[in-house]
């Protein structure tokens, strides 16, 4: 072990390369190895943190199957924050003593992150009187899954640490129905259909997430709800849950969902939608109560923000 300037024990790491990641750039293979992003590697190698036999190594070096790369660590990271904080538009829609599932406004992360100084859906509950205590990260008590920032809809969350597990296990076994509609740029060809194609984190923009050939399995279902002038409205149900799946998978085919100017949407469509995020709505949830194991459906409503929208395209489905 040693001390940074500041401080903070950093862990001293010695990395054998296996034989599957030789001749790959010394970046890519130790952001597989350490579980740790791509950009993390690069600041530890400018820093001159990253080492091959006392040598500092540069981000593009190639390595070889069996030797060592030392690796200078960074510092742990303090504890996030959890700061119970008042949301307008939590709309809590069921609530037991085992589970609360609420309709996520926009403009709020499912809890706190790195780099995230805005509400959380953690926080606001909390911070209106439910109790949540369940193991691992205190600032991700109860959060069995995420929705992006921008993202409106259905969220479960748990109360107590077995009624996470088994909606945990629930997730990762694919029994839960999560039903989203979007609205993409241009008309879907075939209209209805299913996208299976791999994500993981882009290759050179760590923010953003890409299809890529040894990425995670991910697999997209959807259908033509409506077709308007140059955009189409979609259902779309997850078989896996990747991060931004669903923004990443339609982008790919070049159809952005409309207001995801991340990837690559048309700013002057937007704006001329008055749309300020993407178009995307977590609409229907199913899944088993984790204590009685009855099936529980819920569905939610656009909020006005996505329904002026479709107002604007003319929009003549109704029930919405």
């Amino acid at each position: 072990m040693t001390t940074s300037e500041k401080g903070a024990a950093r862990e001293e790491k010695i990395v054998t390369i296996p034989g599957g990641l030789h001749n790959e750039r010394v970046d890519g293979a130790l952001a597989r190895l350490l579980g740790i992003s791509r950009s993390t590697i690069v600041d530890l190698i400018e820093a001159g943190d990253v080492r091959r036999s006392g040598k500092v190594l540069g981000k593009a070096d190639k390595v070889s199957e069996d030797e060592q790369i030392e690796v200078r660590m960074p510092a742990p990271k303090s504890p996030l924050e959890l700061t119970p904080t008042p949301i307008e538009g939590l709309d809590v829609i069921y609530n037991d003593e085992n589970i609360i599932v609420i309709n996520k406004p926009a403009g709020v992360a499912a809890h706190p992150s790195p780099g995230w100084h805005g509400p959380t859906v953690i926080g606001a509950v909390i911070a209106a009187g439910y109790t949540v205590t369940t193991s691992g990260a205190a600032e991700r008590q109860g959060v069995v899954h995420r929705l992006d920032v921008g993202t409106t809809g259905l969220m479960v969350l748990a109360k107590d640490e077995n009624s996470y597990s088994n909606l945990k296990d629930q997730f990762r076994d694919r029994s839960v129905t999560k039903v989203y509609h979007a609205l993409v740029q241009g008309h879907m060809d075939p209209s209805e259909g299913t996208i299976d194609a791999p994500i993981d984190r882009h290759p050179k923009e760590d923010y953003r997430f890409a299809v890529v050939l040894d990425g995670k399995p991910s697999i997209t279902h959807y259908k033509t709800l409506e077709y308007f002038p140059a955009v189409s409205l979609l259902e779309i149900e997850l078989e896996t849950g990747r991060t931004h799946q669903i923004r990443v998978h339609f982008a790919a085919l070049h159809h952005p969902l409309v207001g995801d100017m991340t990837y690559g949407a048309d700013h002057t469509i937007a704006t001329r939608l008055e749309l300020t995020r993407p178009w995307l709505h977590a609409k229907e949830l199913r899944f088993n109560h984790p204590v009685t194991g009855s099936p529980l459906a819920f569905t939610s409503q656009y909020p006005p923000e996505l329904t002026r929208t479709l107002t604007l395209l003319g929009h003549v489905r109704e029930g919405e």
